[in-house]
């Protein structure tokens, strides 16, 4: 295996003269370094969120005060969408399905997994780069083509996509449904298919290079658990995504060439259309078996950030390590047998249901396992209170309060009271939206310097956290009492109904937290586009921490380290080391050792 490692590196060493002579286009756009399309998958994922949240606070200014005219509306809808600034239902509709969209598969999903995916493993491994460098170019250009087709389907004179982001069938099957069921869901769903190309080509390559790239001394079990992470989720992921990939290829096949998998039975404007046999429900299980599959390759890369951040900010090793790795893995297992939990409501037999519940809530085990380990690695800890690690805490806050109503929705009896209310909404939000957001805010905070060799502004990092944690808290709280209250989604108005008018406040009261939290994101792009220019100079290793990525020179070159790739001895988690007789740490006054450094003869190998 070490032979595969360090093979290259005298030969990457001859050639690195000649890597200075890039052009701009083989440096900057068609780059094969992992480092480069690193930051391509950050900051093409950091557009698509402005879009993504920016999508969010015009609905949400819809349901807060529906009727009412909004000059933004005009000005960005359209006289079409938003007559006189009034918005119509059918662009609420279509905004909500993109905004779920872009934010779970091109934020969430490409964010977080292809941007720090490709940065850490081969930094973090000890690896020049990824096995193919070609097949990770490629991976991002079909992701961007993917992002372009998607944002293209809003300027469709009929309407982007407006079935949900999970367009169920017969709405997404029948283009002449509504207007958001025509060329707007045709591309839809051909931006979905190349995401999904994208997404296997660069799952394929991070296992690859997980298990043939590492250096020397790196066994599986002195992996960082951030490795770990991406590596299970790009497993997770070449499992479930072509089963997406087949429901979107048998959805354009009902669309377009009159075949029946979803349809049956159907009747338009009194019309009786032809489709006989297919079931709306299989596409239903079709979707949630990538679906549920989907949180986790979410969540997971988060975790594994939170689990590395904090070990790293606390000075301490991280606690239970082989019991966070087992934890991953049974996520990984279990999050492929729950998926029914998301159709307890679509006639499914009981018997089936109490299945689904059992293994929902046997998922919340592993979870269980990582919350307690992560609270314990903090406990008598020497806590550096920088940006990423209160992202990271904020994580862990997030993770458990969006957790809990889980346990609710995960059982067959009580979802039925709150399936498709604002309780789904606070729920998943929060388990999955806001933690995933701030494990990738951790990431972009702790491994900033890494990418671009400056520093973020920390002053401004605290301002970014403390009022985006007060004000996700209080965008996503309430919304469980107005679901509890039954108050449905995806309603563009209310005011049907009088039974809700108590509940109109509450709308208010969220729509405000949710402007603020929009608004106070613009700090963070300042600090993080100002930070790559003018952002002080980073050190080699700012926050003295023992993983690899640490020990290669500040400013990038190709192949990563100048000489030969270094040798480890180590696990990654040797914070707060001290020798066998307890007199001092390991290396005299430095409470971290590297992986790099050989054991002493004064000290005992850990690997909890």
């Amino acid at each position: 295996m070490s032979a595969i490692a360090t093979a290259p590196a005298h030969d990457h060493h001859e050639d690195h003269g000649h890597h200075h002579k890039e052009t701009f286009i083989t440096k900057y756009i068609f780059s094969t370094d992992h480092k480069m399309i690193a930051k391509q998958y950050l900051i093409t994922g950091i557009l698509m969120g402005i879009v993504g949240i920016m999508m969010s606070v015009l609905f949400r200014l819809q349901i807060a005060w529906p009727e009412q005219s909004f000059m933004i509306f005009e000005w960005l809808l359209g006289d079409k969408w938003a007559p006189e600034g009034v918005m119509t239902p059918s662009i609420y509709l279509a905004l909500v399905t993109i905004h779920g969209t872009i934010m779970v598969f091109f934020v969430l999903t490409a964010g977080l997994s292809g941007t720090f995916s490709n940065l850490l493993i081969p930094l973090q491994i000890g690896a020049r780069d990824m096995a193919s460098g070609f097949m990770n170019m490629l991976s991002y250009w079909l992701f961007f083509i993917s992002c372009v087709i998607m944002i293209s389907s809003l300027f469709i004179e009929s309407g982007p996509a407006s079935a949900g982001w999970t367009i169920y069938p017969p709405l997404s099957a029948l283009p002449q449904a509504i207007g958001g069921s025509g060329m707007g869901m045709t591309l839809w769903l051909i931006s979905m298919a190349i995401f999904i190309a994208s997404s296997l080509l660069g799952s394929l390559n991070y296992i690859v290079t997980v298990l043939n790239l590492r250096t020397k001394g790196m066994s599986m079990m002195r992996l960082p658990l951030t490795i770990w992470a991406f590596f299970i989720t790009a497993i997770i992921g070449v499992v479930s995504f072509p089963v997406l990939l087949s429901a979107a290829l048998l959805l354009i096949m009902d669309r377009s060439f009159g075949t029946s998998f979803f349809l049956s039975d159907i009747y338009i404007q009194g019309e009786v259309l032809s489709h006989q046999g297919g079931s709306p429900v299989l596409f239903e299980h079709l979707f949630w078996f990538l679906g549920h599959p989907e949180v986790y390759i979410v969540i997971l890369p988060a975790m594994g950030i939170v689990s590395e951040v904090m070990a790293t900010n606390a000075r301490k090793p991280i606690f239970g390590y082989r019991a966070m790795v087992a934890s991953i893995l049974a996520i990984a297992f279990l999050s492929t047998i729950v998926w029914g939990h998301h159709m307890f409501v679509s006639g499914m037999n009981p018997f089936l249901g109490s299945v689904f519940t059992f293994t929902t809530l046997l998922i919340a085990i592993p979870s269980a396992v990582k919350a307690f380990n992560w609270i314990t690695t903090l406990w008598k800890g020497n806590l550096q209170m920088n940006p990423a690690m209160l992202f990271s805490i904020g994580f862990v806050s997030t993770f458990i309060t969006g957790g809990l109503t889980g346990i609710i929705l995960g059982d067959s009896t009580l979802d039925i009271n709150v399936h498709d209310t604002y309780f789904v909404i606070a729920h998943f939000h929060l388990v999955m939206g806001i933690s995933a957001i701030y494990g990738l805010l951790a990431g972009v905070y702790h491994w900033f310097p890494k990418m671009f060799g400056r520093m973020m502004n920390k002053n401004l990092g605290y301002v970014h956290f403390w009022i985006t944690a007060v004000g996700a808290y209080g965008v996503f709280f309430p919304m469980h009492f107005i679901g509890l209250a039954g108050l449905p989604r995806r309603y563009y108005t209310n005011t049907a109904f009088p039974y809700f008018d108590d509940l109109a406040d509450v709308n208010v009261i969220i729509t405000i937290f949710a402007i603020i939290t929009a608004g106070i994101q613009v700090v963070f792009l300042y600090n993080f586009f100002s930070s790559i220019f003018f952002g002080k100079k980073a050190t080699q290793n700012p926050w003295n921490a023992t993983t690899l990525e640490w020990t290669t020179p500040v400013e990038h070159i190709h192949g990563n380290w100048p000489g030969a790739i270094p040798s480890v001895y180590r696990w990654s988690y040797d914070y707060s080391k001290m020798n066998l007789d307890g007199t001092d740490y390991v290396i005299p006054g430095q409470d971290f050792v590297p992986q790099t450094v050989p054991l002493q003869d004064h000290e005992e190998e850990l690997n909890h």
